[in-house]
């Protein structure tokens, strides 16, 4: 292909224009340190070059198991800067769940936050692929080192700063040779076996975060506050896209309402991320209050239900709902926002702005299809699985050809998600496969019944599973968390599903809760309340 016309994609691009073009503006806050894009540039330079005289090579993979600091946003750039592949790591995966990926994923080398050590230790014993742990002790947090977890180490324990002295200052090319390369390797949350290694590339990194920047509205004056872990599809690529925009990223250590607000005031946030009971988190926050200036949240995971999506709309946060999996790079598509719909009312818009949407600007589309692969009938009613490729789909499992030729079959990317496509071409999941509750031969959509016990006044989170039933083989049920200071009874809560849905649906049992199990990115763990209700007994459908 001619050079001139032709240039590989990569988001390294993205930093260094926006240090040329803003070297003086504030890239990343983060308590009371401050780094300019300039700044930024330089520190990026120089972990890449530390890791090259750390013996990492082209195509290595370098794995960081931190929280959303300053230093992880360097990775995202410091990492394929030196021609290697980050493997960001779930931060609250247990110490054998760390060395599988480590394990897995082959990793040269692991940088650390202090905190994470007393998992470290023993993953490391396991994956002896790693040659050095790198440990970084965030003096912001006052998070110190644990002694028997560094002596366990041993001599490959090294500091950050010890690790940083070996960098230096000489510019590195900012450019790759193949934008098919691999940039990240990003694991799955494995609740129904190992997790596996998603492969993303420069090409779909870059292309992906264009579409983060259109979609949820960001420009030059973005404040980006740090709600979403890293670790996760690599924030749904923003790192790269915030920079590359010019915006301004503010690092969270931990995800805290009081705190969020704080920081939402004091720098004047405009753009957060999360999935919905992350968002409910912030609503709910006693400090939670109207503010002066326009916040857009972007939210996935889960389909917000509309009873959260008005209380959004109350609180005049913009609100951007996006679909996708850690495959689809994060956000896929899009609940695009139709003029006519501000003529709705109320509840009937927040129902149709639930919905998944459309394919993104830098995505083919989605497709439902039955198992034929033929589409299913824009009828809203029909299900089939959700389908989509495009540049924005992983280049294949990490070390597994047999997981990607499944996912793939058929020249399409299997999601696992039901959903059904509207007649205006808007698609909307229904349930996760593995999560639909079959009850006498009846298909009921766990979310359908989700959303109808959310609109409950005293509901804060709900989650529906499927459990045994003698006559009807299984049957939905309810776990409940009730907003502070709120009452709501158990019967009182199904007669309100009875009136909002077919009564068939309703669950006939709901256990009121304190917390549900969730994962680090926020989502409900519905594995972990299925199983207790299937002990001793053959499910349909495992995890």
């Amino acid at each position: 292909m001619n050079s001139v016309s032709h240039t590989p994609l990569t988001p390294l691009s993205f930093l260094e224009r926006t240090a040329r073009v803003w070297p003086d503006k504030p890239g990343v806050i983060y308590g009371n340190r401050s780094l300019s894009y300039g700044e930024l540039a330089a520190q990026t330079t120089r972990v890449a070059q530390a890791l090259r005289a750390s013996g990492v090579r082209a195509g290595d993979r370098v794995a960081y198991l931190m929280p959303n600091l300053p230093e992880m946003l360097v990775a995202h750039f410091a990492v394929p800067l030196a021609q290697a592949v980050l493997v960001a790591v779930n931060t609250r995966l247990s110490g054998e769940e760390i060395a599988y990926i480590l394990d897995h994923s082959g990793a040269k080398v692991l940088i650390t936050d202090s905190a994470f050590l007393p998992a470290v230790a023993p993953a490391v014993q396991v994956a002896d692929t790693v040659t050095e742990v790198i440990v970084f002790e965030d003096a912001e947090a006052g998070v110190g080192t644990d002694a028997a977890a560094s002596a366990a180490i041993g001599s490959r324990l090294v500091s950050y700063e010890d690790f940083t002295a070996r960098g230096s200052d000489t510019p590195l090319d900012w450019s790759v040779e193949d934008e098919l390369a691999p940039i990240s390797i990003n694991y799955t949350s494995g609740t129904t076996g190992r997790p596996k290694g998603v492969v993303y590339t420069h090409r779909g990194a870059y292309l992906n975060s264009f579409g983060e920047i259109v979609h949820s509205s960001h420009h030059p004056d973005s404040v980006y506050l740090w709600t979403l872990p890293m670790f996760h599809c690599n924030g749904w690529c923003t790192p790269w896209a915030v920079t590359g925009i010019g915006g301004t990223h503010v690092c969270l250590r931990e995800v805290r309402g009081d705190t969020i607000w704080q920081l939402i005031r004091k720098h004047r946030v405009t753009h957060l991320n999360g999935a919905p009971t992350v968002v409910t988190t912030i609503l709910n926050a006693e400090e939670a209050g109207p503010l002066d200036h326009r916040l857009v949240i972007t939210t996935a995971g889960a389909p917000p239900s509309p009873t959260t999506i008005l209380q959004m709309e109350r609180m005049g946060f913009g609100i951007v709902h996006v679909y996708g999996l850690t495959e689809s790079y994060g956000p896929y598509s899009v609940c695009q926002t139709q003029p006519q719909w501000s003529a709705l009312p109320p509840e009937e818009r927040a129902a149709v702005q639930a919905r998944q949407g459309v394919g993104m600007i830098q995505t083919e589309g989605l497709r439902v299809v039955d198992e034929h692969m033929a589409d299913v009938p824009a009828d809203g009613s029909t299900m089939g699985e959700i389908v989509m490729r495009g540049n924005n789909l992983m280049a294949g499992y990490y070390r597994d050809p047999e997981g990607t030729a499944q996912a793939f079959r058929g020249g399409w990317f299997h999601s696992g998600d039901l959903g059904v496509m509207h007649p205006d071409g808007y698609v909307e999941l229904r349930d996760r496969a593995k999560d639909v509750v079959i009850s006498g031969g009846e298909n009921i959509s766990t979310i359908e019944v989700e959303q109808a016990l959310m609109s409950h006044q005293a509901v804060l989170e709900v989650a529906v599973v499927g459990v045994p039933d003698e006559k009807w083989g299984e049957r939905p049920k309810a776990f409940v968390v009730l907003k502070t200071g709120r009452e709501a009874t158990e019967e009182e809560l199904i007669e309100h599903v009875r009136t909002k849905i077919a009564r068939y649906k309703a669950p006939r049992n709901v256990d009121l809760v304190a917390e549900l199990p969730k994962t680090s990115t926020g989502k409900i763990q519905k594995f972990a309340l299925r199983e207790p209700e299937w002990a001793g007994r053959t499910h349909r459908v495992q995890g």
